[in-house]
C-alpha cells in the first residue's frame, strides 16, 4: 500500500473535490453547501460552520481516499478507470444512503415530514439530493468521478 501517496494525493484530491463543490454552489449549479451541512453538526453559526465543515470534509475525504488506495492495493493496480468506477460507487452511496439519512441524525436539518413548527435551518437533501437543485446529482457525480480518476492516475504513477 502506498501510504505516502494516499496521504498526499488523498488530501489534494479531497481539496479539489471540495473546491469544485463549493464553486458549483457559488455558480448556482447546486444549492448543496457541503461544508455548511457538515459544519452545522457542530455549530449553528453559518460562517463558522463552513470553516469547520471544510476541514471535516477534508478528513472524511482522507478516509475515502484510504479506501480507494486499499482497493487499488488489493487489485494490484491503480488506473483512471478503476478510480472512476470507485467514484461512481462512492457517489452512489453518498446520494442514495448517506445524504437521505442525514435528517435523522443532523441537529439542524429538517426532515421530509417536518411541519411549519420546525426550527431546523437546513432543508433535507432528499434522494439524490434533488432538494438542493435538479443539477445537484449531476454535479455531485462528476466531481466524485473526477476524484476517483485523479486518485487512480496519481496512485498509478507511484
Amino acid at each position: 500500500m502506498d501510504w505516502a501517496g494516499w496521504a498526499l494525493f488523498g488530501l489534494v484530491a479531497t481539496a479539489a473535490l471540495t473546491a469544485a463543490m463549493i464553486t458549483a454552489q457559488l455558480a448556482g449549479l447546486t444549492r448543496l453547501d457541503l461544508p455548511l451541512v457538515l459544519g452545522a453538526f457542530v455549530t449553528g453559526d453559518p460562517d463558522r460552520a463552513r470553516v469547520v465543515g471544510f476541514f471535516a470534509h477534508l478528513c472524511i475525504g482522507q478516509g475515502f481516499a484510504l479506501g480507494y488506495a486499499a482497493a487499488f492495493a488489493l487489485l494490484h493496480r491503480a488506473t483512471w478507470w478503476i478510480g472512476a468506477v470507485l467514484g461512481i460507487v462512492h457517489v452512489g452511496i453518498a446520494l442514495t444512503v448517506i445524504l437521505p439519512l442525514l435528517p435523522g441524525v443532523h441537529p439542524r436539518m429538517a426532515s421530509q415530514r417536518a411541519g411549519p413548527a420546525s426550527t431546523a435551518v437546513l432543508e433535507p437533501p432528499g434522494l439524490f439530493a434533488v432538494n438542493y437543485g435538479i443539477q445537484t446529482p449531476l454535479v455531485t457525480v462528476v466531481v466524485h468521478v473526477v476524484y476517483g480518476v485523479f486518485l487512480g492516475l496519481l496512485l498509478q504513477a507511484r
